[in-house]
Protein backbone atom coordinates (compact mmCIF):
# COMPACT_ATOMS: atom_id res chain seq x y z
CA UNK A 1 0.00 0.00 0.00
CA UNK A 2 1.64 3.26 -1.04
CA UNK A 3 1.05 5.61 2.00
CA UNK A 4 1.22 9.41 0.98
CA UNK A 5 2.01 12.32 3.79
CA UNK A 6 -1.16 13.23 6.16
CA UNK A 7 -3.57 14.67 3.91
CA UNK A 8 -7.81 15.53 4.49
CA UNK A 9 -9.95 16.78 1.93
CA UNK A 10 -10.06 20.53 1.76
CA UNK A 11 -6.47 21.09 2.49
CA UNK A 12 -4.22 23.02 0.08
CA UNK A 13 -1.38 21.84 -0.12
CA UNK A 14 1.76 22.68 -2.71
CA UNK A 15 3.48 19.91 -4.71
CA UNK A 16 7.74 21.07 -5.41
CA UNK A 17 9.22 18.33 -7.65
CA UNK A 18 12.23 18.38 -7.98
CA UNK A 19 15.59 16.05 -8.04
CA UNK A 20 16.89 17.85 -4.87
CA UNK A 21 20.38 16.81 -5.41
CA UNK A 22 21.74 18.27 -3.32
CA UNK A 23 18.62 20.36 -1.56
CA UNK A 24 19.52 24.10 -0.81
CA UNK A 25 18.89 27.11 0.48
CA UNK A 26 16.56 27.89 -2.57
CA UNK A 27 14.35 25.36 -2.56
CA UNK A 28 13.63 26.42 1.17
CA UNK A 29 12.68 29.81 0.02
CA UNK A 30 10.72 29.19 -2.62
CA UNK A 31 8.67 27.13 -0.23
CA UNK A 32 8.51 29.01 2.45
CA UNK A 33 7.39 32.29 -0.43
CA UNK A 34 4.76 29.45 -1.30
CA UNK A 35 3.78 28.71 1.92
CA UNK A 36 3.50 32.40 2.79
CA UNK A 37 1.41 33.67 0.07
CA UNK A 38 -0.91 31.00 -1.63
CA UNK A 39 -2.26 30.44 2.01
CA UNK A 40 -1.04 26.89 1.83
CA UNK A 41 -1.61 24.40 4.49
CA UNK A 42 0.75 22.00 3.93
CA UNK A 43 3.98 21.96 0.70
CA UNK A 44 5.30 18.36 -0.34
CA UNK A 45 8.23 17.65 -1.48
CA UNK A 46 8.37 15.25 -4.47
CA UNK A 47 11.94 13.82 -4.62
CA UNK A 48 12.33 12.52 -8.07
CA UNK A 49 13.74 8.77 -9.11
CA UNK A 50 15.72 11.19 -12.03
CA UNK A 51 14.60 14.22 -14.26
CA UNK A 52 14.25 13.07 -18.29
CA UNK A 53 15.07 16.02 -19.06
CA UNK A 54 18.63 15.84 -17.36
CA UNK A 55 21.43 13.99 -17.12
CA UNK A 56 21.19 11.31 -14.35
CA UNK A 57 25.24 10.13 -14.21
CA UNK A 58 26.73 10.36 -11.03
CA UNK A 59 23.14 11.14 -9.42
CA UNK A 60 22.87 10.74 -5.47
CA UNK A 61 20.80 7.51 -4.11
CA UNK A 62 17.39 8.69 -3.64
CA UNK A 63 17.31 7.70 0.02
CA UNK A 64 20.28 10.28 0.57
CA UNK A 65 18.29 12.58 -1.68
CA UNK A 66 15.58 13.01 0.58
CA UNK A 67 17.73 12.09 4.02
CA UNK A 68 19.06 15.35 3.38
CA UNK A 69 16.00 17.43 1.92
CA UNK A 70 14.36 16.47 5.14
CA UNK A 71 17.27 17.86 7.38
CA UNK A 72 16.98 21.03 5.30
CA UNK A 73 13.08 21.29 5.08
CA UNK A 74 12.95 22.77 9.04
CA UNK A 75 9.46 23.65 8.53
CA UNK A 76 6.66 21.48 9.89
CA UNK A 77 4.76 22.33 6.85
CA UNK A 78 7.14 20.40 4.89
CA UNK A 79 7.03 17.46 4.45
CA UNK A 80 9.41 15.10 2.39
CA UNK A 81 8.02 11.97 0.12
CA UNK A 82 9.84 9.69 -2.33
CA UNK A 83 6.37 9.07 -3.49
CA UNK A 84 7.03 8.86 -7.26
CA UNK A 85 9.37 6.39 -7.10
CA UNK A 86 6.59 4.37 -5.30
CA UNK A 87 4.20 4.46 -7.65
CA UNK A 88 6.44 3.87 -10.70
CA UNK A 89 5.64 7.65 -11.81
CA UNK A 90 8.68 8.89 -14.28
CA UNK A 91 7.17 12.39 -15.68
CA UNK A 92 5.16 14.57 -13.33
CA UNK A 93 2.25 14.43 -15.46
CA UNK A 94 1.72 10.87 -13.54
CA UNK A 95 2.28 12.01 -10.75
CA UNK A 96 -0.23 14.32 -10.83
CA UNK A 97 -2.96 11.98 -12.47
CA UNK A 98 -2.19 9.50 -9.74
CA UNK A 99 -2.66 12.35 -7.14
CA UNK A 100 -5.79 13.26 -8.23
CA UNK A 101 -7.32 9.99 -8.64
CA UNK A 102 -6.43 8.86 -4.78
CA UNK A 103 -7.12 12.21 -3.34
CA UNK A 104 -9.81 14.33 -5.25
CA UNK A 105 -10.95 16.58 -2.47
CA UNK A 106 -7.41 18.10 -1.78
CA UNK A 107 -6.38 21.45 -3.75
CA UNK A 108 -3.04 20.38 -5.09
CA UNK A 109 -0.80 23.45 -6.59
CA UNK A 110 2.19 22.63 -8.02
CA UNK A 111 5.34 25.09 -7.45
CA UNK A 112 7.94 25.92 -10.01
CA UNK A 113 10.75 28.17 -10.02
CA UNK A 114 10.48 30.52 -13.03
CA UNK A 115 13.47 28.98 -14.62
CA UNK A 116 11.71 26.07 -15.11
CA UNK A 117 8.63 27.63 -16.94
CA UNK A 118 11.49 28.18 -19.70
CA UNK A 119 11.03 24.83 -20.70
CA UNK A 120 8.04 23.89 -19.46
CA UNK A 121 6.55 22.85 -23.17
CA UNK A 122 9.29 20.22 -23.12
CA UNK A 123 7.26 18.09 -20.28
CA UNK A 124 5.40 15.42 -20.75
CA UNK A 125 1.83 15.91 -21.34
CA UNK A 126 2.79 19.70 -20.15
CA UNK A 127 -0.40 21.35 -21.31
CA UNK A 128 -2.61 18.61 -19.28
CA UNK A 129 -0.70 19.23 -16.31
CA UNK A 130 -1.83 23.25 -17.05
CA UNK A 131 -5.59 22.25 -17.61
CA UNK A 132 -5.90 20.25 -14.82
CA UNK A 133 -3.49 22.00 -11.56
CA UNK A 134 -3.54 25.10 -10.97
CA UNK A 135 0.27 26.49 -11.12
CA UNK A 136 2.56 29.14 -9.35
CA UNK A 137 5.38 30.13 -11.01
CA UNK A 138 8.33 31.55 -8.41
CA UNK A 139 10.52 34.32 -9.43
CA UNK A 140 14.38 33.02 -9.58
CA UNK A 141 17.33 34.46 -10.82
CA UNK A 142 18.00 35.01 -14.53
CA UNK A 143 14.24 34.22 -15.24
CA UNK A 144 12.60 37.08 -14.07
CA UNK A 145 12.65 39.07 -17.64
CA UNK A 146 11.88 35.78 -19.82
CA UNK A 147 9.52 33.74 -18.49
CA UNK A 148 6.31 35.44 -19.61
CA UNK A 149 7.85 35.06 -23.16
CA UNK A 150 8.14 31.43 -22.64
CA UNK A 151 6.43 29.09 -24.82
CA UNK A 152 3.87 28.23 -21.83
CA UNK A 153 3.09 30.98 -20.61
CA UNK A 154 2.33 32.44 -24.10
CA UNK A 155 -0.23 29.42 -24.17
CA UNK A 156 -2.48 30.02 -21.53
CA UNK A 157 -2.15 33.57 -20.86
CA UNK A 158 -5.40 34.19 -20.08
CA UNK A 159 -5.03 32.14 -17.19
CA UNK A 160 -2.60 34.42 -15.29
CA UNK A 161 -4.33 35.55 -12.08
CA UNK A 162 -2.79 39.01 -10.75
CA UNK A 163 -0.22 38.70 -8.12
CA UNK A 164 -2.42 40.12 -5.26
CA UNK A 165 -5.03 36.92 -6.19
CA UNK A 166 -2.17 34.20 -5.18
CA UNK A 167 -4.17 32.95 -1.59
CA UNK A 168 -6.78 32.04 -4.09
CA UNK A 169 -5.16 30.12 -6.57
CA UNK A 170 -5.65 26.69 -4.73
CA UNK A 171 -9.52 27.75 -5.23
CA UNK A 172 -9.66 28.59 -8.67
CA UNK A 173 -10.36 26.45 -11.61
CA UNK A 174 -7.47 25.14 -13.95
CA UNK A 175 -6.45 26.51 -15.89
CA UNK A 176 -4.95 28.63 -13.52
CA UNK A 177 -1.69 30.78 -12.60
CA UNK A 178 0.04 32.94 -10.50
CA UNK A 179 3.97 34.33 -11.18
CA UNK A 180 5.25 35.59 -7.80
CA UNK A 181 7.86 38.01 -7.29
CA UNK A 182 10.23 37.94 -4.25
CA UNK A 183 13.17 38.28 -3.18
CA UNK A 184 15.61 35.99 -5.02
CA UNK A 185 18.31 33.28 -3.53
CA UNK A 186 20.87 32.52 -6.44
CA UNK A 187 21.77 29.02 -5.05
CA UNK A 188 21.81 26.22 -7.75
CA UNK A 189 21.81 22.80 -7.04
CA UNK A 190 23.68 22.61 -10.66
CA UNK A 191 26.03 24.92 -9.03
CA UNK A 192 26.56 22.98 -5.69
CA UNK A 193 27.80 20.32 -7.51
CA UNK A 194 29.96 21.83 -9.85
CA UNK A 195 31.43 23.49 -6.98
CA UNK A 196 31.89 20.28 -5.00
CA UNK A 197 33.62 18.39 -8.23
CA UNK A 198 36.05 21.53 -8.59
CA UNK A 199 37.01 21.30 -4.57
CA UNK A 200 37.47 17.74 -5.12
CA UNK A 201 39.92 18.06 -8.07
CA UNK A 202 41.52 20.75 -6.94
CA UNK A 203 42.07 18.49 -3.59
CA UNK A 204 43.59 15.17 -5.21
CA UNK A 205 47.38 15.17 -5.18
CA UNK A 206 49.38 16.65 -8.32
CA UNK A 207 50.46 13.75 -10.93
CA UNK A 208 54.10 12.69 -10.29
CA UNK A 209 56.45 12.68 -13.28
CA UNK A 210 55.64 15.93 -15.00
CA UNK A 211 58.09 18.95 -15.52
Amino acid sequence: MIRLPPHAPGMRIGLFGGSFDPPHEGHAHVSQVALRRLALDRLWWLVTPGNPLKQTAGLASLAQRIAAARKLARDPRILVTGLEAEIGARYTADTLRFLHRRCPHVRFVWIMGADNLLQFDRWRDWEEIARTTPIAIVDRPGATFRAMSAKAAQRFSRARLPERAAPLLADAAPPAFVYLHAPRVAQSSTALRSAKLFAGAAALPPEQGGP
